[in-house]
């Protein structure tokens, strides 16, 4: 079955300047021109699938005959060989030393300082000031991953060099991801500054693996499991290199993707009088007046449903997946070696499974609807053996954090400032800015 190119493809660049540029608009187009798109990265052919059909079956029905693709390969130099890049058997090791950390037990912990970290942040604020909701929401979620993993004052410095450098690590890395491979070696301010953060991540972290590993205390957090941790089979435990590897793909999973989804959270509440007055409802009756615990959760059926729509609406822009042998994808045979880009966003803004894909629903995620969702229509974190090992960390840290927030507070938009979108790996709001209102 022959596969249609997608328009505007330069000599040199391919798609790129479009794939950069048009973002989302330029991926969404594509579901017109079939269920496998072919793109190119530069001089590289990619085939880019729309359907949730096709998805899954690169994600989960055949997960195994694919490994990550070109795009995350280039941030290789940042999280080494962590679990976002890893491959096969080594993969499935650590995997297994991670997953431990993410236990219902261990998360149940956690929520403590989820819950102690919104609090702190929200007791700053000030009737009236004018708040940047982004920049509150990242500064949240360094802090609560910071001291998941570093939970003693030697993980101060690291917590407050995360701040400086993750964002400038995953914005720039993606225009790096999606560039002709010469374009990582030009004297480009983008490079520079992807580099010179890495550099700094780089030796903050080895310092305090080996001071911990040194002084050999359990300190009860992340890190302390992952140095101390063994494989079942083999009975290795990881080198400080692995460690490390781990650390920074826990920091820069964990943080991107709660923070835009909070900082979505609230602007999304303010914007829909009626969901706003719904999460206040459940709260007040579920909280009574008092701090929100971890034991809450299953009562928050209406706030679970308010982070999953804006997961749903403000996901990953795009994965990528690399053929590991010949596939046969929706009619179309593959070789080996074929890059497959999936876009998260493109299928969750289908009409055909989310009717008024722009409008903010949470009723869209009430059991008898969430269930006619085809499989591969609804992945914020990934799917199959390769699903984010923190998704349900933090879909946790979401939920807590806007009970946190909505027990005490209304978030109301600055008037003549509207928000504006900036696609990265994700979609960012930039210029958030609110106004906190005591609730009476």
């Amino acid at each position: 079955m022959s596969v249609p190119v997608a328009p505007g493809r330069l000599p040199l660049l391919g798609h790129t300047l479009s794939l950069l540029r048009a973002r989302s608009r330029f991926t969404a187009g594509l579901r017109d021109l079939g269920e496998i798109v072919e793109v190119r990265l530069g001089p590289v052919p990619a085939y880019f699938v729309t359907s949730p059909r096709l998805v899954h079956q690169v994600l989960v029905t055949d997960g195994s005959r694919f490994r990550k693709g070109i795009m995350f390969e280039r941030f290789r130099p940042f999280l080494g060989n962590g679990l976002v890049l890893s491959e096969g058997g080594f993969h499935r090791r650590q995997r297994r030393m991670v997953q431990p950390a993410f236990h219902h037990e261990r998360i149940a912990r956690y929520a403590a300082t989820m819950v102690r970290a919104a609090d702190d942040l929200t007791s700053t604020w000030r009737p009236g000031e004018v708040r940047v909701v982004e920049h509150d929401m990242q500064a949240l979620a360094v802090t609560i991953v910071g001291e998941a993993l570093f939970s003693t004052e030697l993980g101060q410095p690291v917590i407050a060099e995360i701040r400086r450098s993750v964002f400038d690590v995953t914005k720039n890395g993606m225009v790096r991801a999606l560039s002709p491979g010469f374009v990582a070696r030009l004297p480009l301010p983008v490079n520079r500054r992807f580099d010179r953060a890495t550099e700094r991540m780089r030796g903050i972290v080895l310092d305090v693996i080996a001071s911990r590993r040194s002084a050999g205390v359990d300190h009860g957090d992340l890190l302390s499991m992952l140095l101390v941790a063994q494989d079942e089979e083999s009975g290795d435990g990881m080198t400080d290199q692995q460690v490390y590897d781990e650390v920074l793909t826990l920091l820069t999973a964990g943080i991107e993707t709660t923070a835009l989804a909070l900082a979505w959270v609230f602007h999304e509440i303010a914007a829909n009088p009626e969901v706003e007055r719904r999460v206040h409802a459940e709260v007040d009756e579920v909280l009574s007046g008092r701090p929100v615990v971890f034991e809450d959760l299953p009562k928050l059926v209406y706030l679970h449903h308010v982070v999953n729509e804006v997961l749903r609406k403000y996901p990953i822009w795009i994965l990528m997946r690399k053929a590991v042998e010949p596939v046969d994808l929706g009619g179309t045979r593959l070789p080996a070696g074929a890059e497959v880009i999936i876009s998260p966003h493109g299928v969750h803004h289908d009409p055909a499974h989310y009717p008024d894909p722009e409008r903010f629903d949470p009723d869209r995620w009430t059991p008898d609807r969430a269930a006619r969702l085809p499989k591969g229509a609804f992945v914020p974190f990934g799917g199959g053996a390769r699903q984010c090992v923190g998704n349900v960390f933090a879909q946790t840290e979401a939920v807590l954090t806007l009970a946190t927030v909505a027990a005490r507070w209304r978030l109301v938009p600055v008037p003549g400032k509207p928000v504006r979108t900036k696609f990265t790996t994700a979609a960012y709001p930039t210029d958030l800015l609110m106004t906190p209102v005591p609730r009476d």
